[in-house]
């Protein structure tokens, strides 16, 4: 008998809970949708995208929300080394300084590195980069961003880049600078609007390439 009473009280607090339940939907998982379209700006030439900070080093970052953050390389760096081979970020839940070692890219037979805008934690890679590189020369602010960094001094960081309306007068004056260090190229700016020519690292000697490097890259 009581196994009886047992097996019905059962019954009855299934059916309660099923009619309680059955119009509720079920949660979904949070999914990231991926790095929304920014919106840019045209300024002296250049197109910006709006809320991006920059390193002198032409890496950019953007805050995604609490201590999160996408960082990448800039439009003018993606021009400078035209054609990617190669892309090999430092490693996931590597800790990075601002103005480290960040990134590699492959160029022919060349390597070049670029130095993180921010300091933090590696927590993902854009493996979408990684595999098909040509996207960070398509949409260096977008599909081809590099890394997410959990940045918890990301207010801090800011204070040493370039943001807002300095953005467009530093690039400018990085085109200033590119133009008179290579004089036998010139002109060297496409002709919509002053980016270098896609490429320009393959272009010119050893010597000047390091120059370059040194000049543009920070490394």
């Amino acid at each position: 008998m009581s196994i009886l009473f047992v097996l019905l009280m059962f019954l009855l607090v299934m059916s309660i809970s099923y009619f309680r339940t059955r119009h509720e939907v079920p949660a979904q998982p949070d999914v990231w949708a991926g790095p929304q379209v920014p919106r840019m700006q045209r300024e002296y030439g250049f197109s910006i995208p709006e809320g991006y900070a920059f390193h002198p080093g032409h890496t950019w970052v953007l805050k995604e929300g609490g201590e999160n953050a996408r960082v990448g390389v800039d439009s003018f760096a993606a021009n400078l080394l035209g054609k990617i081979d190669h892309v090999d970020v430092i490693g996931m839940n590597r800790w990075v300084r601002q103005g480290q070692k960040l990134v590699s890219f492959r160029v022919g037979d060349k390597t070049f590195e670029l130095v993180s805008p921010v300091e933090g934690v590696i927590t993902s890679v854009n493996r979408d980069a990684i595999e098909d590189p040509s996207v960070i020369g398509r949409n260096p602010y977008q599909g081809g961003w590099i890394a997410m960094v959990k940045a918890p001094d990301l207010d801090t960081n800011e204070k040493n880049l370039v943001q807002g309306g300095m953005v467009a007068p530093w690039l400018q004056n990085s085109v200033t600078r590119l133009n008179g260090m290579v004089t036998q190229l010139a002109p060297t700016m496409a002709a919509d609007g002053g980016l270098p020519v896609a490429g320009l690292l393959q272009r010119v000697s050893p010597e000047l390439r390091e120059k370059l490097v040194k000049e543009f890259f920070l490394a």
